[in-house]
């Protein structure tokens, strides 16, 4: 007959945390976190609430989405029906006729968009490839910081100097350079009165050039960097470890970041409105006044008479409102396809 333990001998003697043995850590006395924890009862409709409201908060988002877009489409039917869809493929905009086509519009938003991505690609992937890679520590900080500055400056900051700054100098010194040698292409043939494409298209580089830069700085840093030293020890020169291990394996996050940059481009509407001239025609050079999708919003919306020239915008604002949310969808599944959701390594 087996004998029955004593409790001491179910514990065991031997030492274990801070010397401490079994038995002495039962009969240690109860610390007053435990004892609160102990003495609250059941967590589990506290827990099942905050849950729920987390829930509610992440389900908002959809439904902020979902009534901003049915607001919209109901907003805007009166043009959608007596339109269609050649409502975008039109050139004619007549308020006082009744006459509407947004066509000069999505023209002058893809031209802008378009020659802030020529001028701002270069230098903001120049840049980070340089913080990454090249830059001394020292000087790291500040550079990123200046850098991620520019995108905090307030959009009708960028208005005010281009005003002031941009718009004589492309009237003075820039347009009259560019008309004397880059006349023979057609770009520059307009009269040059400083507004017009070429203004609205450098300020919205300017102002996409940190949002390019900081993402493609965070794609690079996420390229492991065993790529970097395999390059090394094959005796690659730091050019072309960059240019194969870094920028051949980063250069999908990199376009996802030059397509978030480009739906930055598409939506921003103070500065534009403020040198790009807002003429609604087509433009046939650089130096002639236009329009965007943003920008005809920002400046007719409040001189709309009739129910027909609200709906007009506000049906501009739907197919703005739609393509931003496309590029930004595209531009962050290609990042994600990079990145795989993984934090970038510290500098």
């Amino acid at each position: 007959m087996t004998r029955e333990r004593e409790p001491e001998e179910l514990i065991p003697a031997a030492p274990l945390v801070g010397g401490m043995t079994a038995a002495e850590i039962v009969g240690a006395p109860v610390s007053p976190v435990r004892a609160f924890l102990q003495g609250r009862g059941s967590s589990t409709f506290a827990d099942k609430s905050f849950g729920g409201l987390m829930l509610l908060c992440a389900l908002s988002i959809f439904a902020i989405v979902i009534f901003i877009a049915s607001i919209l489409v109901l907003r805007s039917r009166p043009t959608l029906h007596q339109f269609g869809f050649k409502f975008f493929i039109r050139s004619d905009w007549d308020p006082v006729s009744g006459s509407f086509g947004a066509f000069p519009f999505i023209f002058g938003t893809v031209a802008t968009s378009l020659l802030a991505l020529l001028i701002a690609v270069p230098l903001a992937i120049g840049v980070a490839i340089f913080i990454t890679e090249m830059c001394p520590k020292a000087l790291r900080g500040p550079i990123s910081f200046l850098t991620e500055l520019l995108a905090a400056i307030p959009s009708v900051v960028y208005g005010l100097w281009a005003i002031v700054v941009l718009v004589p100098i492309i009237r003075d010194l820039l347009g009259p350079w560019l008309e004397k040698y880059l006349g023979w292409t057609g770009l520059f043939a307009e009269p040059n009165f400083g507004i017009g494409l070429l203004p609205a298209g450098i300020i919205l580089a300017i102002m996409i050039l940190p949002i390019i830069s900081s993402i493609s700085r965070d794609v690079m840093k996420a390229v492991p960097i065993a790529q970097r030293e395999a390059a090394l020890a094959l005796g690659a020169t730091r050019w072309e470890m960059i240019r194969i291990g870094v920028l051949r394996n980063a250069r999908i996050g990199i376009v996802g970041a030059v397509i978030l940059g480009l739906g930055r481009a598409l939506g921003e509407t103070m500065a534009v409105a403020m040198v790009i001239g807002n003429r609604a025609e087509i433009p046939h050079s650089l130096f002639a006044p236009a329009n965007t999708l943003a920008s005809v919003i920002a400046n007719e919306f409040s001189e709309a008479t009739d129910d027909m020239y609200v709906s007009a915008l506000i049906e501009i604002g739907l197919a703005l409102f739609l393509v931003t949310i496309v590029v930004n969808a595209i531009a962050r599944l290609l990042v994600w396809a990079v990145t795989r959701g993984n934090p970038a390594r510290a500098a």
